[in-house]
């Protein structure tokens, strides 16, 4: 068993490192500050084939493995959470579908686009009242005359309300399905549709140069050859598609207890009490010896959930453990951040005040962590 990464694992890992470093620290606590889209360096993780990493090349994608894109995920939310979660957002929630579901005509359409970051991707799944129980939608298509006429809303979306907008895929109830279940089928819907509109962006705790919005759809049609994949598919469809996507927050969470990490242990050495530094005191030194032995668990975990990915196992189980621990961690790592930097911790000046704020909602988003406990249970035969 080889615990070191490859030289191309280590390129990516070193790569992303240094671009967030150098191009998103700087910027970081200003596009927190004023809630600006980071349109620029989105523009530049395109360049650098960072929009697509898990996607095959003739599509316009990097070539790369779900480890590469875990591993630049972690590296951007070491630097700020805003950032990671457009991208992963992008790639595993809004581009996967088309990837994974879509039809040839789809995806030589759109991947294109996707992969080289002009166009980002959404998912719309949650609803008022179709939230952990995602299987509650109360959207609905019906055919009509060779076009799907879309009726109803989402909330908490992604990246559906820029300027580099593209698509949002959404599960609507397509028909009643046997028995008494629904039949739900995934559509794509290009923005810019009419009768399809993206509501006033969210007043949020953190992520706040994010995007996050409801969106409507009211008498909004789309082609009969929107429909992703087969006709009533589309439960199965998302739930594979949200364990994917737990391996990238499982990530997100891993790269910001790490950037917790990094800040309280640069600040301890810094910050003298008493006539030394305070990383000199054991109480000190045991917040950060647990941070760094949980962190370098956590790491493994998210590591064996996206290589189980990429060899085609079953990795349903590895990537809820994943998320769930690494969700709590980043809580626990951005706290115990701030109350090492003491009254500084609670100043916007500092990194771990944004930490703090952005860690919450990864406890709650991609499935809640009561959500993984089922997801666990069930798939230990409880």
């Amino acid at each position: 068993m080889d615990f070191d990464l490859s030289p191309d694992h280590e390129l990516i890992r070193r790569t992303v490192r240094d671009f967030a470093e150098g191009e998103i620290a700087p910027v970081a606590e200003q596009l927190d500050r004023t809630k600006s889209f980071p349109y620029e360096i989105v523009a530049k993780l395109g360049e650098l084939n960072l929009m697509g990493i898990p996607f095959p090349q003739e599509y316009g994608g990097a070539g790369g493995d779900t480890l590469a894109y875990a591993l630049a995920v972690e590296e951007l939310t070491r630097v700020d959470s805003s950032v990671a979660i457009t991208l992963c957002a992008h790639t595993s929630l809004g581009t996967q579908p088309i990837y994974l579901f879509g039809s040839e005509e789809q995806k030589r359409e759109w991947l294109p686009r996707l992969c080289s970051g002009q166009r980002l991707g959404a998912f719309g799944l949650t609803e008022p009242e179709a939230g952990s129980d995602a299987g509650n939608t109360r959207t609905r298509a019906r055919l009509q005359d060779g076009e799907w006429v879309i009726d109803g809303s989402k909330q908490f979306i992604t990246n559906a309300g820029t300027d580099i907008s593209g698509i949002v895929c959404i599960t609507a109830v397509t028909g009643e399905g046997d028995g008494e279940g629904k039949e739900i089928s995934n559509l794509i819907v290009p923005n810019g549709t009419p009768g399809y509109e993206q509501g006033e962006p969210y007043r949020k705790m953190g992520w706040n140069a994010s995007d996050t919005r409801p969106l409507s759809f009211e008498d909004c049609h789309v082609p009969e050859g929107n429909l992703l994949g087969p006709r009533g598919a589309g439960f199965r469809q998302f739930l594979h598609i949200l364990d994917i996507g737990r391996i990238g927050v499982a990530a997100m969470g891993v790269g910001l207890a790490q950037g917790a990490l990094d800040e309280a242990l640069r600040y301890a050495t810094q910050r003298r009490a008493f006539g030394r530094p305070i990383s000199k005191f054991q109480a000190i030194q045991g917040k950060l010896a647990d941070m760094s032995s949980e962190i370098a668990a956590a790491r493994l975990l998210v590591h064996k959930a996206a290589l189980e990915k990429d060899r085609g196992r079953n990795f349903t189980l590895t990537a809820a453990q994943a998320k769930l621990k690494t969700g709590r961690l980043a809580v626990r790592c951005t706290e115990e951040a701030v109350q090492i930097h003491g009254g500084y911790g609670y100043i916007e000046e500092y990194p771990v005040c944004r930490f703090y704020r952005d860690a919450k909602i990864l406890t709650i988003g991609e499935g809640t962590d009561e959500v993984q406990q089922m997801v666990i249970a069930r798939a230990l035969g409880a």
